[in-house]
């Protein structure tokens, strides 16, 4: 019998048959190659040097030239590219694949590798390079849910094969997990970051009261977050009816800006109007971009608002397409909170400091100025009903109240007491309340709130002013309150049917530049009574000298204790205008009063 001659090979059958001859060899490597996948997934958790060893190990099984790792972004439903070898880094920059679509979203919406032999005879093929053929798109999965997948390209013809599918697929069954693990601790480690930057920020800003010192100093530390290219504050003018450019920034060059941007026009003026922040991936497909930077290519706009008004928009654009991610778009609206409210108290410094060189006349229009700077209306909780008063001794005063809402259904509550009168206290009072509020995006406990704000105050010392505050927060859910003081009276908690002086003392703020504070803890019931005030109620004199003093207020509490917050706060205030009926006022005077409901009911 004659042997038949064997038809020559092409390169990729001599490499098909190689391949399979060595499929026993490769079986024997695989426990091996396993073991490195479970070092990887267990000793680093940088992305980084995770991606990069993943395909150090997919090299070991597929000697590649195109490689890429493309993590899904779940909210738009496309891969982008993480990591990769062999794209220019334009192409991979630009790259976004929808899933579905090409060989990788096709791969990520069936959950199943897809292996190409040759791509350019496959309708769903999407050309990123030129001259490739075969492809090897392998899913992450973690928990039954895609979180990318692991893509490998040839010029080549049936260059990877059913082994190298079978191969890549038990390893990125293993390396999704510790990709994710890397991938969430490097998001948890960037918002660690962000939140320590933007406290750092926010203490940084409550200090600067000029107002064009503060916008070039928010555009410095703000490309500590976010690497922007044009950057601009627009203020709402007078009218509220158009947007104002106040500060622009391009390129690290400073711009002066004088076309207005009336109010529902371009994404600021809707960004203002709508009182929501605006990301834009791509401004040549918005009907809202209006086009002033030819560069320009995303924008995010966010409104400034302070007390539920918009008083401008913080704008920053790239001339990349989708540069700017939702994550930015979180940071940029806790710093625009902020940032709101440094540019209120900014603003409010350059009035006062005007204002109080013609002080006489215009007494009436800073006692306004100060009242806005007080909550408009009282925090509405289900458990708990709060009063609170402040009467200044004068036009204007240095007593402070405020009610900063966090989440969870809990409640921040401050009282203060400037030392000293009229219009300097004040202005310190605006820059306590600024500094609160600029912290309370962190949530502190009161403890922490107290010694932030006096590490705060210690940084921008004025002479001979202070502050005493009680600060606590609510819990409306478990009905529990935490309390810390700083130098005002001890307040009162009536409980079980008495009256009890919580024994919270403290150094005043702003004096020292350490200082702890104690904490004290109630678990509150039904029909329990809280009582914080300031100095300005015990030292009430009457006409023969004498003091309201703590008894009296005790007695008052106790009257009202069946009562509501309401009647204790009135009641209190009645007590205090008779006894010192004749008398000028010496201090200000502020209490504020909380009481856990024990069900629906009236004020009596």
């Amino acid at each position: 019998m004659e042997p038949v001659e064997e038809p020559p090979r092409s390169a990729a059958r001599m490499k098909l048959v190689k391949t399979t001859a060595s499929q026993t060899e490769r079986a024997s490597e695989v426990e091996p190659l396993l073991l490195e996948v479970a070092d990887v997934v267990n000793t680093t958790l940088d992305l980084e040097t995770t991606l990069r060893r993943v395909a150090e190990l997919v090299r070991k099984v597929i000697d590649y030239e195109i490689f890429a790792i493309l993590l899904l972004n779940e909210q738009r439903q496309e891969l982008y590219v993480r990591f990769q070898v062999g794209y220019p880094p334009e192409v991979a920059d630009r790259l976004r694949v929808k899933v579905g679509q090409g060989v990788t979203g096709r791969a990520a919406q069936t959950r199943q590798a897809v292996l190409v032999a040759d791509a350019m005879q496959e309708d769903f093929y999407i050309e990123a390079l030129p001259n490739v053929h075969s492809e090897l798109a392998i899913p992450l999965i973690v928990k039954n849910r895609v979180i990318g997948v692991i893509d490998i390209e040839a010029r080549e013809k049936g260059y990877f094969t059913e082994e190298h599918k079978r191969l890549l697929t038990l390893i990125a069954s293993r390396m999704a997990v510790g990709i994710e693990n890397a991938r969430l601790h490097t998001r948890i480690t960037r918002q660690a970051r962000t939140l320590l930057l933007l406290n750092e920020i926010a203490r940084e800003l409550t200090s600067i009261l000029n107002l064009d010192e503060l916008l070039k100093r928010v555009a410095e530390l703000l490309s500590r977050l976010i690497e922007y290219q044009m950057f601009s504050i627009l203020l709402v003018d007078q009218t509220g009816e158009k947007l104002q450019h106040r500060f622009a920034q391009r390129f690290e060059e400073r711009l002066h800006l004088k076309h207005d941007i009336p109010m529902g026009r371009g994404v600021v003026g809707y960004a203002a109007q709508a009182k929501e922040a605006v990301l834009v991936p791509d401004v040549a497909k918005s009907s809202r971009y209006i086009a002033v930077n030819p560069e320009t290519r995303s924008e995010l706009a966010v409104p400034l608002i302070y007390q539920e008004k918009v008083i401008g928009v913080l704008d920053l654009e790239h001339t990349r397409r989708g540069y700017f991610t939702e994550d930015h778009k979180r940071t940029l609206t806790t710093l625009a909170a902020q940032l709101a409210i440094a540019i209120e108290n900014a603003r409010l410094y350059e009035q006062i400091a005007r204002q109080e060189q013609r002080l006489e006349r215009d007494l009436a229009l800073a006692r306004e100025l100060q009242f806005r700077l007080l909550p408009h209306s009282l925090p509405k909780m289900q458990h708990l009903e709060v009063e609170a008063k402040f009467v200044p001794a004068r036009a204007i005063g240095g007593d402070l109240y405020d009610f900063v809402p966090y989440s969870l259904s809990r409640l921040g509550i401050a009282i203060g007491d400037v030392s000293g009168k009229g219009a300097p206290a004040a202005i310190y009072a605006a820059l306590v309340s600024g500094i609160l509020r600029s912290l309370a995006p962190i949530e502190p406990a009161p403890a922490e709130m107290l010694s932030a704000v006096n590490l705060s105050l210690a940084e921008r010392r004025i002479a001979a002013q202070f502050v005493s505050i009680i600060y606590a927060v609510w819990d409306d859910e478990r009905r529990t309150l935490l309390v810390a003081n700083s130098g005002l009276p001890r307040p009162i908690h009536f409980h079980d049917g008495k009256i009890e002086f919580i024994e919270a003392t403290g150094l005043p703020l702003g004096l020292f530049d350490e200082a702890e504070y104690d904490e004290f803890s109630f678990k509150a019931k039904p029909g329990d009574l809280f009582v914080f005030y300031s100095d300005g109620i015990l030292d009430a004199r009457n006409l023969r000298g004498q003091s309201f003093g703590p008894e009296r207020v005790e007695a008052i509490v106790a009257g009202c204790a069946t009562k509501s917050a309401h009647c204790v706060v009135n009641e209190i205030f009645k007590a205090v205008t008779e006894h010192a009926a004749g008398v000028d006022a010496f201090d200000d005077q502020t209490v504020v009063a909380i009481k856990v409901k024990d069900g629906p009911g009236k004020r009596k």
